[in-house]
């Protein structure tokens, strides 16, 4: 009696603006909240789509709360481990929600974290928490179920689609056509089943049937079929898919997020095992299959994966005169334009086996776990020599050990993950997040990644792009002084104890980043930001064997304003400026643009014009645009010039969507863009972008 008095007094004022559970869901402005995650956006190893499509497939099938995990939660980084665990033991407490607005009673739920948190949850009525019809009638009525193709060009001729110059030293063109193409096809349900092939051809290469090159059609094409909860069988999984255990130190999909803007909630990896790869990146997924078994508290995962890999394989006679095949690395590109190209596409096969046991206990504040996992080539990984290549792997062989563990102690939640390679390297990383007032969290991290250490599906927190060679320490904090502030920041302190890629010396390094957010009202925001990264590198135009590594000094500010005056019209402000130096006059950089969108019931305008000028590619401006539905777009802008773009998006009918964009970049006193056969003749490069989707 007293929780249901307590939630009709909720319903009544202070919740008013917030959808109740009967009401149409508002939509969200997903590029925001990615711009918040990520708001320093300069890490190409991010897989950003990968997060913007996950995000999306929450919003379209919201979570039910009634029935999630931790791990759920954890992964739509919105919410701090110790309020997850409050959530839950909440429902232990009181038992299942009765209303989306019982939220308020949760300890440590504000009315700021509510409000980002509920176009991805819903309490459904308790009549519908299952359907036992079959499988394919469930895929009939899906109303998350589309189709989607996509076109898209650069307008200007680049260097490698022209007729070969006899005057010329290179003689190497494009294979095929400038188009690139794309096609989507995915249906899914939330904690039932989930299906999808995805297609691609990029620009350059020929869209043909080939068997003898391993090409039909498109250049490349993942699918996947899953089944979830099919009695204790927690998930099924064929073709292709990912896989994420503890802080991703062995394993790890490409859905992680790096250090940013928001410095609590994405410290920590959340465990989610086994999940459908539907992405375009040709080298970051298992093939083959994977099976999750309940029994009682532990989920025991095995896989087993089987594909092939780009690579520029070689041959060569060992002493016995037999013929011996090697290759120095996997090939990530994913491009296969030209005869060279061509010729490394799946030139190795790679596989990777292996199993994960994870126990949870009862009252969800303590997860145990092991994973094992072995990885053979049928052609030996060789590196080329270089100094800094030293201890990096050879062989085809690789094996990993790891433990991992998390537990939340009060307001306290600590984690971490601890692995060996075969090589007898280790890896570990190690952490906590506390609530240390209502209004004020910390995040620590240690991690310690060996020289000899190797893994190769793993991607854990970390400075480099790959865990190995690397020692630090990061710091971060965020506090609400106020109901509409939020201050965060970070420092984080590390060093790589051997040579490195372009950094031929021992070297060290710290990076800070401090963010003032300010939210006025539910229809403006308005955020200043400042990070400063020290790092060694090798000093440019040295001429000795072994290059002088010198600290190279790079800062960025940023300031950001957007504001919603009516519900048709949306304006965002955004200035940058960087400056780096590295015993040398400072170069620096800015950017400068406005967006001016609007919102119809059937139609979305999204436009910009922004300023770019930069004194070098070392002081290159990054700007997050809008792009077609799963698409995401942040390019690198150097130089001096304009930047404009246009997208509209229209529903000619009920389950049809149109995208189309257009985007021009000009640049001043240049006479040519980009370098090799991307070169385009001219000030001007022109993309042309177009999109639709149908849903069934």
């Amino acid at each position: 009696m007293r929780r249901g008095f307590f939630i009709l007094c909720c319903m009544l004022p202070s919740l008013s603006p917030l959808l109740a559970q009967d009401y149409p869901r508002q939509s969200i402005d997903l590029d925001l909240l990615v711009q918040e995650l990520f708001a320093e956006q300069d890490d190409e190893s991010i897989s950003y789509e990968d997060l913007y499509e996950t995000l999306f497939q929450y919003y379209q099938r919201p979570v039910n709360l009634n029935r999630t995990t931790p791990e759920e939660l954890a992964s739509l980084y919105l919410l701090s481990r110790p309020q997850i665990v409050a959530f839950f033991n909440y429902l232990q407490e009181n038992g299942e929600l009765l209303s989306i607005y019982e939220l308020q009673a949760v300890p440590g739920f504000d009315l700021a974290t509510i409000y980002r948190l509920l176009p991805f949850v819903q309490v459904p009525d308790a009549g519908l928490q299952s359907d036992a019809r079959p499988l394919w009638q469930r895929m009939v009525g899906e109303d998350n179920n589309a189709l989607i193709l996509r076109y898209e060009r650069t307008l200007q001729q680049r260097r490698g689609y022209t007729s070969v110059d006899s005057t010329s030293r290179s003689t190497t063109r494009y294979l095929g056509s400038p188009e690139k193409l794309y096609l989507r096809y995915r249906i899914s349900h939330a904690r039932d089943y989930s299906f999808g092939i995805t297609a691609e051809k990029d620009a350059g290469e020929q869209f043909t049937w080939s068997p003898s090159t391993r090409r039909y059609g498109f250049d490349f094409y993942t699918l996947h079929l899953q089944l979830y909860n099919k009695g204790r069988f927690k998930t099924i999984a064929l073709g292709d898919y990912q896989l994420q255990f503890g802080q991703g130190l062995l394993l790890s999909s490409g859905y992680s997020v790096g250090k940013g803007g928001e410095t609590i909630t994405t410290v920590s990896r959340p465990n989610l095992g086994v999940r459908p790869y539907s992405s375009v990146l040709e080298y970051a997924f298992m093939r083959g299959g994977a099976v999750t078994y309940t029994l009682g508290k532990v989920d025991v995962t095995a896989f087993y994966s089987n594909k092939r890999v780009d690579a520029n394989l070689q041959f060569q006679l060992d002493t016995l005169d037999r013929e011996e095949k090697f290759f120095t690395g996997i090939q990530t590109s994913g491009f296969h334009r030209t005869p060279t190209e061509l010729a490394n596409k799946d030139a190795v096969r790679e596989q990777v086996y292996g199993g994960s046991a994870q126990y949870r206990s009862a009252d969800k504040t303590l997860s145990l776990g092991v994973t094992a996992l072995g990885t053979h080539y049928n052609a030996t990984i060789r590196k080329a020599g270089a100094p800094y290549q030293r201890f990096e792997f050879g062989g085809t062989h690789n094996y990993n050990l790891g433990t991992n563990y998390s537990h939340t102690w009060q307001n306290v939640y600590l984690f971490g993950e601890t692995a060996m390679s075969k090589s007898g390297g280790l890896g570990s990383i190690n952490g906590l997040i506390a609530n240390l007032a209502r209004n004020v969290e910390l995040s620590m991290l240690y991690r310690y990644y060996a020289r000899d250490f190797h893994t190769f599906y793993g991607s854990a927190f970390g400075e480099g792009t790959r865990n190995i060679n690397e020692q630090g320490f990061y710091t971060g904090i965020k506090i609400k002084p106020l109901p509409k502030w939020e201050i965060t920041a970070y420092y984080d302190r590390f060093r790589f104890p051997w040579l490195r890629y372009l950094v031929d010396a021992p070297s060290h390094g710290d990076e800070y980043l401090v963010r003032l957010y300010f939210r006025p009202n539910r229809q403006s925001s308005l955020y200043a930001q400042m990070r400063h990264e020290s790092k060694g590198r090798n000093l440019s135009g040295n001429t000795t064997a072994m290059d002088y590594v010198a600290q190279a000094e790079r800062r960025n500010y940023l300031l950001y304003f957007e504001t919603s005056p009516t519900r048709t019209l949306n304006l965002k402000s955004r200035v940058q400026f960087g400056t780096y130096a590295q015993e040398s006059p400072q170069q620096t950089g800015y950017f400068i643009s406005q967006d001016v969108n609007f919102t119809f019931s059937k139609l979305r305008l999204s436009t910009r014009y922004a300023l770019f000028d930069t004194d070098s590619y070392d002081t290159r401006q990054y700007a997050y645009e809008r792009d077609v539905l799963y698409a995401f777009s942040i390019p690198a802008f150097s130089g001096r010039g304009t930047r404009f773009y246009t997208l509209l998006q229209l529903r000619p009918l009920r389950d049809l969507d149109v995208w189309l964009k257009y985007g021009l970049t000009h640049y001043r006193d240049q006479q040519s863009i980009g370098s090799g056969l991307e070169t385009i003749e001219g000030p001007r490069r022109s993309d042309v972008k177009v999109q639709v989707r149908y849903r069934f």
